[in-house]
C-alpha cells in the first residue's frame, strides 16, 4: 500500500476502514525469493516437523506457546471462595471467548454439585409448583444464543481514574458466548403464573445462597434456563449443572447453579441487590435494579502495556456490545475524541451480543490518545467517561460504560489514561 494513496478520515493518522483490504500489501509480511527456497539456502526443517507427536486425547487443550490465562485475585481470607478472575481481552480475536477464558465471579467459591442430586424448584404464585432433574431439563426443547456477559463492576478502575492497567485488568469482567438451555418462559407456562405474580426471585445452590430478584415482563421474554456454553456443558465455575441467564443485564442477576425460581408479588430484596448491586450517587442515595448494560466499546489493540516498534501502519480493533440491542456503529479517534473515524465491523451484529469492529492507523511516531465510541440499534450512544462521572461520582462501583482512552507516547508504549 502506497503511502500517498491512503486517504485519512480523522484527525492523527487515522484511515478510511476500506483500506484495511490492502494493509497486508504495504510490506508488513515477509518478502520470501526464490533463492530464499531454494536447496543451497540452506532452509533448515524444524524439529517438530521430523518427528511424530503426541496422538489424540480425551479432552483438547491450547498449545502451551500461547500463554494466554484468566487473571484471577488473591485469595481473601474474610471472603471464602469469593472473587474474580479477568479475560485476555487484549489477546483474543473474533467475538467467542473460549470457555476457560471466560470471566469468573463467585460469592462462595464454586460448589461441586452432582447432577443427580440436584434439583429445581418452581414455586410461589404459581398454579402447580414444579421440580426438575438435571435430565428432566433435558428433555425440553433448547434454542441456542450467542449473547454477551458482564458484571456491572466492570470498567470501574476507569470511571474513578485509577491510572495504569490493561485491557484485561480494566475491562476484562466481560465475555461472550453461544449459551444453549430451556427458556424460563416454557417451564413458567408449565406453571401458571398467577395474575398477580410480578417478580421471579431466582435462587443458586452456593455456599452464599445467592439470590436476585427478575421482573416478570423479562423472565417471560429472552430469560434461558443455561444447561450448555459453547456447546459442551455448562461448567463449574459457570453454575453447572444449570444457570439463570439474563441477556443484557448486569452479570450478578444470572444466577449461577440455580435451585429455585419463586414467583412473587414483589422484588425479594436480597442482600445482593439492596447492598451491592445498586448504584451509589453523588449525593448519597443509590438507584437499585439499574439491570441493563449500557452502550461499551473498547479497543483491545493497540491497549495498555503494550508498545508500538516503530511508526507505520497499524490495525487498531476492539469490541463493542449492548443491553439494549446489537451494535449499529463504532467510531475510533486517535486524538483525545476530537476527531472521529467510522471503524469496520467484523463480526456479525447480534442482539446482545459483542461485536468486532477495526480500522487502520498510520501512527506517525508522535504522542496519540485512541478511544472508541459505539451506538446500538435503538440510537443509544456510548457516553464519555467525563458524563459518567458528572452523573454518578468517582465512587461508583457499578455500571461503567464510560469511553476508555489509552495514551500512545513517542517510545511507542501504551497506557490507560483518564480523560
Amino acid at each position: 500500500m502506497k503511502k500517498n494513496t491512503l486517504e485519512h478520515v480523522a484527525g492523527n493518522g487515522l484511515i478510511n476502514r476500506r483500506h484495511l483490504l490492502g494493509m497486508g500489501l504495504g510490506g508488513l509480511g515477509l518478502a520470501v525469493s526464490d533463492s530464499l527456497l531454494a536447496a543451497d539456502a540452506g532452509l533448515q526443517i524444524p524439529a517438530w516437523s521430523k518427528t511424530p507427536g503426541p496422538g489424540p486425547s480425551a479432552y483438547g487443550g491450547p498449545s502451551r506457546h500461547t500463554g494466554l490465562q484468566r487473571l484471577a485475585g488473591a485469595p481473601n481470607a474474610l471472603y471464602p471462595g469469593g472473587g474474580i478472575s479477568r479475560t485476555p481481552l487484549q489477546h483474543l480475536q473474533g467475538v467467542i471467548t473460549p470457555n476457560s477464558l471466560h470471566f469468573e465471579r463467585h460469592h462462595a467459591g464454586v460448589p461441586d454439585i452432582d447432577p443427580a442430586g440436584h434439583k429445581l424448584v418452581i414455586n410461589g404464585m404459581v398454579r402447580q409448583p414444579l421440580v426438575f432433574d438435571y435430565e428432566d431439563l433435558l428433555k425440553y426443547p433448547m434454542v441456542s444464543k450467542v449473547y454477551f456477559l458482564e458484571c456491572s463492576g466492570n470498567g470501574r478502575s476507569n470511571t474513578q481514574g485509577v491510572p495504569g492497567g490493561t485491557a484485561q485488568t480494566i475491562h476484562g469482567l466481560v465475555s461472550c458466548s453461544e449459551w444453549t438451555g430451556v427458556p424460563l418462559s416454557t417451564l413458567l407456562d408449565e406453571a401458571g403464573v398467577q395474575s398477580n405474580a410480578s417478580w421471579v426471585a431466582a435462587v443458586g445452590a452456593d455456599a452464599a445462597s445467592m439470590g436476585r430478584s427478575v421482573p416478570i415482563e423479562k423472565a417471560m421474554d429472552d430469560v434461558l434456563i443455561a444447561l450448555y456454553q459453547n456447546g459442551e456443558p455448562v461448567r463449574p465455575e459457570q453454575g453447572y449443572p444449570m444457570r439463570l441467564f439474563v441477556p443484557g443485564w448486569e452479570g450478578n442477576i444470572s444466577v449461577k447453579w440455580l435451585t429455585q425460581i419463586k414467583l412473587t408479588a414483589a422484588p425479594a430484596q436480597f442482600r445482593d441487590e439492596t447492598s451491592k448491586y445498586s448504584d451509589l450517587l453523588p449525593d448519597g442515595s443509590a438507584r437499585q435494579f439499574t439491570f441493563p448494560m449500557e452502550t461499551k466499546s473498547l479497543i483491545t489493540s493497540p491497549s495498555g502495556e503494550m508498545k508500538l516498534p516503530q511508526a507505520g501502519l497499524y490495525k487498531i480493533t476492539g469490541i463493542a456490545w449492548s443491553g439494549s440491542g446489537s451494535i449499529s456503529r463504532v467510531e475510533v479517534s486517535a486524538d483525545g475524541g476530537r476527531s472521529w473515524a467510522e471503524a469496520m465491523i467484523e463480526s456479525e451484529q447480534r442482539d446482545k451480543a459483542l461485536t468486532r469492529f477495526s480500522i487502520p492507523w498510520e501512527w506517525n511516531g508522535g504522542d496519540a490518545i485512541l478511544q472508541s465510541r459505539a451506538t446500538d440499534s435503538a440510537g443509544n450512544v456510548q457516553l464519555s467517561r467525563e458524563a459518567v462521572v458528572a452523573d454518578r461520582g468517582t465512587n461508583a462501583f457499578y455500571h461503567n460504560p464510560g469511553i476508555q482512552s489509552w495514551a500512545v507516547n513517542s517510545a511507542g508504549e501504551v497506557a490507560n489514561v483518564a480523560v
